[in-house]
Order: structure tokens, then sequence, then C-alpha cells
């Protein structure tokens, strides 16, 4: 969308304190003629928001509001997330992109309550986020006008950021040597940039990492812990009630200090790169790992199955910047149906780096003992396998026997079993 300049608009900006972030202020009101609205959204990051705000002001922000949507990012977009399994390319658990949705939305509401007419971000004009923003902001106000400063100013690195401050006189809110290319949030925080640009380079996860401790420094002795689930949804921790925030706040420590969560990936953007990042979700590797091992004895293999497909389909559009879509809504629906039954308990063992199961228990279990035990019971004859292997496997036995008269030469045999004056078929 074009922008107008020749009146004097309000614009808000999706404001975090970060590099730039801060570049964009000046950066607004040397290019328009407007007042700027910095929005902070708590989605759970580290921040000390007074600094922030102090920093939004003094860089030139005609106010600044910190919006805490902490519950509402859990409820309503990391669960849905979670029931479906949803990941991007096996590995990323979408920490970023469910994040941004909620974030659009919050803009939107600022920008309707300060009459402004525009919204500003700093995603750049090579990533997954500005696609994440604009949909969002699309979805709910598709005549605000969006301004993503990546995408027109000169500026081209962050060196050159950076400089653009030091020239001002404003303090950069980073050092040169960790500037990392970051988000964080209640679910996660990923790194991108540095050394990360060369596939061939090992992460520095010593000088990186901010959650999680390398595997090697992880405690030598296992810790295990339980989660509680409730139709999909995690509800307490070692036998003990917990609500969302908090129990993601919780496992984030204990699998930070055990250094579970962490991933090394070169994904497929949106715009069509491959780009890498470090990503560090200890809290929410673990609930994966949970919630599946549940699922593993609460649904049918068909349900199962096809979950798996409709997980897969998710995670793509959330990384995608679908999330306020009829499909991604329907596929949501989908999977809630599926989580009626997905209620018990996981006990999990975390060890340098590693996730294993160490027991898990549901009142809807599948698991029958008495058909999946070695000793025969009387839910299970094993005369009966004879049959449905037969049929189950009548199309490996009649291709044999094509190749085998093939081969032979004549007309294919056909083997007659049971009673030989049986001729007929029915149906």
């Amino acid at each position: 969308m074009s922008y107008d300049k020749t009146k004097q608009k309000k614009i808000v900006l999706a404001y975090s304190g970060g590099l730039d972030t801060t570049v964009i202020i000046p950066w607004l009101k040397e290019t328009y003629d407007c007042a700027i609205v910095a929005v902070c959204v708590d989605v759970g990051q580290e921040a000390d928001w007074d600094k922030i705000t102090r920093q939004a002001l003094d860089t030139g922000a005609l106010s600044c509001f910190v919006v805490d949507v902490k519950q509402e990012y859990v409820e309503n977009y990391l669960w849905p997330a979670l029931k479906a399994n949803a990941r991007y390319e096996d590995k990323y658990l979408l920490g970023t992109a469910t994040a941004r949705p909620l974030i659009a939305k919050v803009l939107v509401d600022y920008a309707r309550k300060e009459g402004a007419t525009a919204i500003a971000h700093g995603a750049t004009g090579k990533g997954n986020d500005q696609v994440r923003f604009d949909l969002g902001i699309m979805a709910f106000a598709p005549d605000l006008e969006i301004i993503a400063p990546w995408r027109t100013w000169e500026l081209r690195s962050r060196e050159e950021e950076i400089e653009y401050l030091e020239k001002r006189h404003i303090p950069v809110p980073m050092k040169k040597q960790d500037s990392y290319s970051r988000d964080d949030n209640l679910w996660h925080i990923s790194h991108e940039g540095l050394e990360l640009e060369n596939p061939a380079t090992e992460p520095a996860l010593e000088r990186m990492l901010k959650m999680t401790v390398p595997p090697e420094k992880a405690p030598d002795q296992a810790v295990y812990v339980e989660v509680s689930f409730e139709q999909g949804i995690p509800v307490g921790l070692n036998g003990t009630p917990c609500k969302g925030v908090e129990l993601i706040q919780t496992l984030n420590k204990l699998g930070g200090a055990h250094g579970v969560g962490l991933v090394d990936l070169v994904e497929n953007r949106v715009v069509g790169m491959k780009s890498r990042g470090v990503y560090e979700t200890p809290g929410g590797s673990i609930l994966y790992y949970a919630h599946q091992e549940l699922e593993h004895i609460c649904l049918d293999r068909q349900t199962y199955v096809f979950k798996q497909l409709v997980g897969m389909k998710l995670g793509e559009l959330i990384y995608g910047g679908l999330w306020f879509t009829p499909l991604r809504e329907a596929l949501s629906a989908f999977v809630d149906a599926t989580q009626k039954t997905v209620t018990g308990t996981v006990r999990l063992k975390l060890y340098k780096g590693s996730i294993s199961s160490a027991g898990l228990s549901s009142p809807y279990s599948l698991y029958n003992p008495s058909i999946a035990s070695f000793t025969t019971g009387d839910l299970y004859n094993h005369g009966d396998a004879r049959g449905f292997i037969r049929l189950y496997g009548l199309p490996v036995l009649v291709r044999s026997l094509m190749e085998q008269a093939h081969t032979q030469g004549g007309v294919p045999p056909c083997p007659v079993q049971g009673d030989p004056k049986s001729t007929g078929t029915a149906g």
C-alpha cells in the first residue's frame, strides 16, 4: 500500500525495543510527518517494560502502551498448536509463528483506539514475519495502511542500523558482538545471523543461548516430571494443578536446565529462500513429547494417522501466517474433536538434552492388557489371525500368482482353502 505524505497521520508501531524498532521510530519521524504510537505486546518475552517504554518516548514516540496478552497467547494460540502436534518441517515448534497473529490483532485494536490510519512493523523484506503481520492486519483491518521500513529504506544490514543510531547519538540496544536477530516469547527464543549464516559452521551455543544450557553442560543426574492433560490441554505438573502461563514458565526452567528443546534448522521461508535458525523451546518440547505420548494410548489408529496429516498442514498454515483463515479454523475444529479422550498423565525423564517416556496412564486408554499381553486371554484367539492375514494379504497373493503364471506359462492357479464345495462369493 502507498503512504500519503501530504498530511500528518498517526502510525501505530509494533515496538519491541530491539535494534530494528529502535531505528524505525526516528526513521518514521524523518520520513513522514507523523505521530508514532508504540505498542509493546507482551507475549512472555523477557523484557524491562519500564525501560523499553522510556526508550520509545526518548526516541520520539508520542506514547507507548504495554499490552499483556500472555494468557490469551497460551489459551488461543499455543494450545491449539500443541493439541495438533503442529510442527514446521519436522522440527520447528512455531514459537514466533504462533505469536505474530495475536500481535497483529492487538496492533489493529490500538490503531482503532488511537485513530491511527497506518500500522508499521520491523519485519524485514526477506523474512516470514512480514507475511504474518501483514496478513493478520489485513484480516481485521483491510483499510489500514501497512508500513514496513525494511521494504523501502536504504539500510541493508544490522551494521548499518547500528551506524544509523550512532550518528544520531541514540543508544544502541545491543552489543555489536552479540547482534543475533532474536525473537523471544513465553514459548521460545529464536536466533539468526552471525555464524549461523554459514550452515557449515557449528553454532556458538555458549555465547548464543539464553534459556537453555548446552546439553553437555546439563547435570549428570536425570530428572523426572509428570504432566497431566485434560482433553489435550496441559493442566498440572507433578500432581499439582497449574495454569498455562505458570506451567510453561516452570517447564522452561526445568527443561532449560537440562538442555532439552534445542533445534538447529535450515528451513524454507515463505518467500522462497532457505534460512538457518537455532531455536530454544524447552517447555514446549516437553509438552509436545508428553502430549504425543498420551495420544498413542488414547487415539485409535485411523484417527491418529489422519491427525498426523492435519498437524503437518496446520504447521504449514501457521508458519505461513494463515492463522485467520477458514481452513485453519476448520482443521483446529477437527483437532478439538480428537482431543475429547486425550486425558491422563505422562511421566518423562529429562537427561542431557534428551526426553524419554517413563510411563503414562489414562482413563480412556485403548491399551488392553488382556489383548496385548503375551499371555493368551479370552478376548483374543490366535487362530483368528490366519483368516485375517489371508484377506489382508490377498493383493499380495494375487500378484504373486500372476507373476508365477507369467514365469511358468499358463493360467494363474487358483488355490482353494477351507470348504472345497464353497464356490460362491458374496458382495
